[in-house]
Parts: C-alpha cells; sequence; structure tokens
C-alpha cells in the first residue's frame, strides 16, 4: 500500500505521515530532506542553489545514507530546499528514487509537495493536509522557540507566505492537491484529532478495495 500526504509547511503533514506509517507498518519517507540534502551538498561544494546545473548534479550524486543529518533540520535548510526544489532537472533526478522507495514491500507513506500529483499519482490512499498560515506560522514559531532559536511570530508568518507562493507557484511539479484527495483541513485538530481523521480516510478507502 502506498500512502500520499501531501501539503504546505508546517501543516502537520509530517507528523501525520510518521505515525500513519507506524500505524499501518509502512515505511516512511519525508521527501523535505532529499531537497534539504541537496541543498546542504551544492553549499558544500561551493556552489549557489540558484544553480541549476550544480543542484541538478548534486541530485543524481545524492546519498541516502546522508540523510539523517541533523544540519537538515536546522535553521534555514527547509528555506534552501524550497530554492532547489524549484529546479525541474533537480525533481527529475530525485523522482525515480521516491518511486522505489514507495514500491518496497509492504508499502509506504510518503510525504511532501508532489506526491499524489506527480510522483506516486496512483498512490492507494491520498491525503492533502492544510491549514490557515496563521495557525501554521504559530506552530512553527512555538517548535522554533523550543528550540531556542531565534524568531518572531511575524517573521516566521512571512517566511510560510514566502514559501507557500514559492512551492505553489513553481514551474516544476507545483503544489497542489490532488484531484482525487481527502482535505484534511488541521487548522482547529490537535495532532490526535488529525491522526484518527487520518485513520479513518484510509480505512474507509481501503474497505474498498480489501483489509488493511
Amino acid at each position: 500500500m502506498i500512502i500520499a500526504i501531501d501539503g504546505p509547511a508546517a501543516s502537520g503533514k509530517g507528523t501525520l505521515a510518521k505515525r500513519l506509517a507506524a500505524r499501518f507498518g509502512l515505511h516512511h519517507l519525508d521527501t523535505g530532506l532529499l531537497y534539504r540534502a541537496v541543498a546542504r551538498d551544492v553549499r558544500q561544494r561551493g556552489g549557489v542553489l540558484e544553480d541549476a546545473s550544480a543542484a541538478s548534479d548534486a541530485a543524481r550524486a545524492l546519498d541516502p545514507a546522508t540523510l539523517n543529518d541533523p544540519g537538515l533540520r536546522g535553521p534555514g535548510a527547509a528555506e534552501a530546499a524550497s530554492m532547489v526544489a524549484r529546479i525541474a532537472e533537480v525533481r527529475v533526478a530525485l523522482r525515480e528514487f521516491q518511486r522505489s522507495f514507495a514500491r518496497q514491500p509492504p508499502g509506504a507513506v510518503l510525504d511532501g509537495r508532489d506526491i499524489g500529483t506527480v510522483v506516486c499519482p496512483d498512490a492507494d490512499i491520498k491525503i492533502y493536509v492544510t491549514a490557515t498560515p496563521q495557525v501554521r506560522a504559530r506552530r512553527r514559531y512555538l517548535e522554533m522557540q523550543s528550540r531556542g532559536e531565534p524568531a518572531t511570530y511575524e517573521g516566521v508568518l512571512a517566511d510560510i507566505g514566502r514559501r507557500d507562493e514559492r512551492d505553489a507557484g513553481r514551474d516544476a511539479s507545483p503544489m497542489r492537491p490532488a484531484d482525487d484527495a481527502f482535505l484534511l483541513d488541521t487548522s482547529n485538530l490537535d495532532i490526535e484529532a488529525a491522526f484518527d481523521t487520518a485513520v479513518g480516510a484510509i480505512l474507509g478507502k481501503a474497505g474498498q478495495r480489501g483489509p488493511v
């Protein structure tokens, strides 16, 4: 079984995807880490993120064993990832890795921004997780505060807006819900309620195909 989880930054899709993978005994891939790693490698090689050739070379040479690098969760990593993710050649270079990961038995949960639309358009279940920009900014701000990172709510909200515009407006695999995705708005839901809703949607969908 392949479950595609898409949505904008700080919508809660990553936490949800991990819990769904554990619930159904599936592999999990945070595809955003791939783009963060590409951005890291471009910089380590002395390149600039806007250089399509340097970014695509880094994507083709990416070592999956480095995805546990704690620096990929650090300040600025998400913004850098969003910049290289705009490059079509980078997305193409990473696509087959994601598809191969999804095909592992017994299946996988992949979260990102184009899983249900481009990477795994034939996924068994597609969920698009969203929330208002204000709610997402508050979540990200509190998360950064808990890690001791300097931030203001206003600054985080502005970053969220720029990220949304870049991800939804890019030519290569823009962020949008798949036509057959289950829309999950977490603006007024905590993680437990969001998880229960997602599990219900998956079991309902799977019930049409057979037992999970």
